[in-house]
């Protein structure tokens, strides 16, 4: 019995001494840890929407953060720090008093140019800028265990699903323009 416990540890071990990888699936919307050609610690993820697509292809981890904020993403908050107007971009006007307050991206871990993993909302489908957002408890762990040259491959096509959508109200008094012919 001794002899197939210190067998089982040995396994162990040596399987924690293969390179480690990550596996992205655009289709399932789904992530994993692979170690010695094994799928393992699953997670599920919300990729980039249309127009934002994340890319496909070979990667490697070029950085890690854990208390990343985007630089070109965030919200705009008022003097008491309620949100005014959410998902806009740096570029858009701040109205007097009020400020933008940048993203949070807690454990970043990026792939490719301002592209990467990070904790963040899951809607249940694609609703990115181009990252790969996964449950905060699953971020962490990717994050521990990944380390600087950690390849990652990304495959599939993002889903076109999402919410439903939504039309403009129209302004009080608005009339459709016809025209004689």
């Amino acid at each position: 019995m001794r002899f197939l416990f210190v067998f089982l540890v040995a396994i162990t071990a040596a399987a924690q001494q293969q390179p480690l990888a990550i596996e992205i699936d655009l289709t399932a919307q789904k992530a994993w840890i692979v170690r010695a050609g094994q799928r393992m610690h699953e997670a599920p993820i919300s990729s980039g929407r249309g127009g934002h697509e994340t890319p496909t292809g070979e990667f490697a981890v070029l950085e890690k953060d854990t208390e990343h904020k985007s630089s070109h993403y965030g919200r705009i908050v008022d003097r008491a720090g309620r949100t005014l107007v959410p998902d806009v971009d740096s570029d858009t006007p701040v109205p007097a008093g009020a400020r933008f307050v940048q993203t949070a991206m807690r454990h970043f871990l990026r792939f490719d140019g301002a592209i990467g993993m990070h904790a963040g909302r899951l809607p249940g489908y694609p609703a990115s800028h181009g990252c790969v957002r996964l449950p905060a408890g699953k971020a962490a762990l990717y994050f521990d265990l990944a380390e600087i040259g950690t390849p990652i491959r990304i495959f599939g096509r993002t889903p076109r699903t999402g919410p439903a959508p939504t039309t403009s109200p129209r302004p009080k008094g608005w009339q459709p323009q016809t025209r004689s012919l």
